[in-house]
């Protein structure tokens, strides 16, 4: 299996750039892409939905990306330690009714020795708010790489 830096055990450095490589990947909107960051058997738990698996996970995204269009995202690392990182995160999507909604949300990740996730639990809620409320716009530009993003 071929390695997936940066691998664990973290570092301050390493564990933002691993949230930040995740953060561009979901940006593509690309579950296949996406999916290769997680182990052959990596386990989720997001919301109240529970996967398992490369090919579940890429179903998933797919759905996922299905229903909320226009989907950006910005994640923000938390906390590391050994091979765990905790990252909070923000998106913007419009819905297949053209509402928008942000949502706000908090996730635990562990890896392997190959840096691929092994386990992704997603605590996510909700908030609806106008288009022009909106502050996500597609993917972070170079110049925000590094900036935390504000909780309002």
């Amino acid at each position: 299996m071929a390695d997936r830096p940066p691998l664990p055990p973290f570092t301050r450095e390493t564990a933002a750039q691993k949230v930040q490589a995740a953060e561009d990947a979901w940006n593509t909107r690309d579950p296949h892409k996406v999916s290769l960051a997680y182990s052959p058997d990596s386990v989720w738990r997001n919301r109240g939905t529970f996967v398992t698996g490369r090919a579940e996970i890429a179903e998933f995204l797919s759905r996922k990306w299905e229903r909320e269009r226009e989907y950006a995202l910005r994640k923000d690392l938390w906390a590391f330690d050994g091979n765990r990182i905790a990252v909070r995160f923000q998106y913007e999507c419009r819905d297949t009714d053209g509402q928008w909604w942000r949502s706000y949300g908090n996730e635990l990740w562990e890896f392997d020795e190959h840096g691929l996730m092994t386990r992704r639990e997603a605590s996510i809620n909700d908030v609806r708010i106008e288009e022009e409320e909106r502050r996500i716009h597609g993917p972070r530009p170079e110049s925000e790489r590094g900036a935390t993003f504000p909780v309002r």
